[in-house]
């Protein structure tokens, strides 16, 4: 998610003393008595993220939310990519819009996905043999009992939601190339508004690093939730009004180190602030906090309505045995 926080939201997370409007008098459906499993790209550090094997097999550990990231094509298409270029994850090399679609479904998406005891997913100085979904999106491999190759390759956003009707998605808009100017993401914004503008869906949630997307999105897609951009982050962190039109739910890390500073972002009482105005609280890892069973038992105590964790599986098994305080229950 959202990794590079700004000045102004990290020293704004300190300064939460101030009363903020609520978001709205009606009960936010966002919010949980016990947090969602919040599948950070499908689970990536368990299976290839961003993948419709990966978001299969996250409602089959548990997960009750898909969390990905969209990229725009040459002819664009929104498709579901974590960065700007395919040379990390795929079998390819070139930024994502520089590829058709019917280009980039060509490529394996699962090529560089390895697993093991050094807890790097995508590490690509690996023996061969490390590489256990390689060449199935190819037709190379055999995939798993009741999978296709298919489920390997880039996906679109149409084939998501069409594969998954019923299941919250929370999507985040990202730049077209490594520059990642702003006029990147509004383009992004745009098509990917122009996509959902129609939908009748309620379980989308819509973010981006940049605020100005978030709010382009907003004023041509209405209809679709928020969560706010670092710009609608700090102001409300600061006190200075709600979190902006649309949005529903808060989506930070626990805490961020800032030059030789550990600031607090989320706390319980942070938390229970954002409640009483109204809003859920869904929690990323950056790189201050471990995404591991020590960072997941403070959230629950927390009282936080989500958990975006690249590792599902093992998340779904601290949910289970982990109870919500009683006051998680009461829900403004």
């Amino acid at each position: 998610m959202l990794k590079r926080l700004s000045a102004s939201l990290l020293l704004a997370a300190a300064l939460i003393a101030i009363p903020v409007a609520a978001a709205s008098a009606a009960k936010n459906p966002w919010r949980q008595s016990h947090p969602w499993n919040i599948c950070h790209q499908g689970g990536e550090s368990e299976v290839p993220g961003n993948t419709m094997y990966a978001f299969k097999r996250c409602l089959k550990v548990g997960g009750d939310m898909l969390e990905l990231d969209i990229g725009v094509t040459k002819d664009n298409k929104v498709v579901i990519h974590h960065n700007t270029t395919v040379d990390s994850r795929t079998s390819g090399t070139g930024e994502v819009n520089s590829f058709t679609l019917a280009e980039i479904q060509k490529l394996d998406n699962a090529y560089w996905f390895s697993s093991g005891a050094d807890g790097v997913s995508y590490n690509h100085d690996k023996p061969v043999g490390s590489y256990k979904f390689r060449g199935i999106a190819t037709g190379a491999r055999t995939p798993p009992k009741g999978y296709k190759a298919s489920d390997f390759r880039v996906a679109t956003l149409t084939e998501l939601l069409k594969a998954f009707p019923k299941t919250p998605i929370n999507l985040e808009i990202k730049g077209r190339t490594t520059a990642e100017n702003l006029s990147e993401y509004l383009d992004n914004a745009r098509v990917l508004a122009n996509e959902l503008k129609s939908s009748k869906r309620k379980d989308i949630i819509v973010v981006s690093f940049k605020q100005e997307a978030v709010d382009l999105f907003h004023e041509l897609a209405p209809k679709i939730v928020l969560a706010p951009g670092i710009g609608g982050m700090s102001s409300y962190l600061f006190g200075h009004k709600p979190l902006g039109e649309g949005s529903v739910a808060m989506q930070v890390p626990i805490t961020y180190q800032f030059g030789n500073k550990l600031l607090t972002i989320t706390s319980k009482a942070l938390v229970a602030k954002a409640h009483a105005n109204g809003y859920a609280w869904q929690n990323w890892f950056g790189d201050s906090d471990p995404d591991a069973e020590v960072s997941w038992k403070k959230l629950i105590d927390y009282c936080v309505d989500g958990i975006m964790s690249s590792y599902p599986a093992a998340l779904e098994t601290t949910l289970k045995k982990t109870k919500s305080p009683a006051a998680c229950k009461k829900r403004p």
